[in-house]
């Protein structure tokens, strides 16, 4: 048996220490007045009685008696009586919901690499009187439980699904976590997976993999670029072709787009200039700045 259970078990409550001090004051007083020792002797005796006999629970607290070592009841919350040596407390059981932290060191994963899972475990007990009676001590049960189960549900799972679908991972963990824990008067709650980590070798191949595949799309969006640039100069071409004063205007235009800065010198060949008109073009300007 713990420590805290025999604390618990042997122990007392402020209900019980205040009537156990005003039955000796009591049986003290009455033995003054009148004279009569057995008055003290029954006011200790009241008083031990109410010591050990007077519990409380809290709210959120359930306490299975035993008599004689066999089930009566569950007491709680408030105030409830026992008598002391016949009967038995078995230790509080806390109904509100609780946390465990779970963890799983070096576990394989469906695809063979080894991860570190840590996850939070947030539980209640619904039926106090089969977590104390079919149950030794569920909170470990509950941490042991948990850890299995975290172990079994990382082997069924490949490393992107643990890093990329944690919420489905943290539901079937919960789901199995049910089935054992129902029968114990437990239910999981909820399961979150709080951190995933792999190797740091692992890590760096898992980063250049991305880093080659980041590049290997950068390279087919520059292929689909220089393909669909392709396609419009050969449909330019195509216009050109049929259109020779278009193409001369965009000859004319893209001359001017280089000499339009100031300090700028562009040698054009004769022939391009024979071909585009230039030499008439130039004489019309020179005139009419005259």
């Amino acid at each position: 048996m713990r420590t805290t259970d025999l604390k618990q078990m042997i122990g007392v409550s402020s209900v019980g220490l205040a009537l156990s001090v005003a039955s000796v004051a009591l049986g003290a007083v009455g033995t003054a007045r009148t004279d009569q020792g057995w008055m003290a002797f029954a006011g200790a005796f009241l008083g031990l009685y109410f010591l050990f006999a007077i519990r409380v629970a809290s709210q959120w607290e359930k306490i299975a008696v035993l008599r004689f070592g066999r089930y009566i009841g569950l007491r709680g919350p408030g105030l409830f009586h026992i008598i002391p040596i016949v009967d038995a407390v078995s230790r509080t059981v806390d109904q509100r919901i609780r946390v465990a932290s779970v963890s799983a060191e070096s576990t394989l994963t469906r695809d063979t690499v080894p991860v570190n899972v840590d996850a939070i475990v947030f539980w209640m007990v619904w039926n106090a009187e089969k977590s104390i009676l079919e149950v030794q001590d569920f909170e470990q049960a509950i941490t042991l439980s948990a850890q299995t189960a975290l172990r079994e549900s990382i082997g069924r799972h490949e490393l992107h699904q643990m890093v990329a679908e944690r919420e489905m991972l943290g539901h079937e963990l919960q789901r199995i976590l049910d089935e054992k824990t129902n029968p114990w008067g437990i239910t999981v709650q909820s399961v979150e997976i709080r951190d995933v980590q792999i190797p740091s070798q692992l890590q760096d191949a898992m980063s250049r993999e991305a880093q080659a595949e980041r590049e290997r799309r950068a390279r087919t969006i520059l292929g689909l670029a220089e393909t669909e640039i392709a396609d419009k100069f050969s449909l330019a071409a195509a216009t050109y072709r049929d259109n020779p004063v278009a193409l001369h205007l965009r000859a004319m235009n893209m001359l001017y787009e280089a000499i339009k800065e100031k300090g700028s010198m562009v040698i054009v060949p004769s022939s391009a200039v024979e071909t585009m008109g230039l030499g008439g073009t130039l004489a019309t300007a020179a005139l009419g700045k005259h």
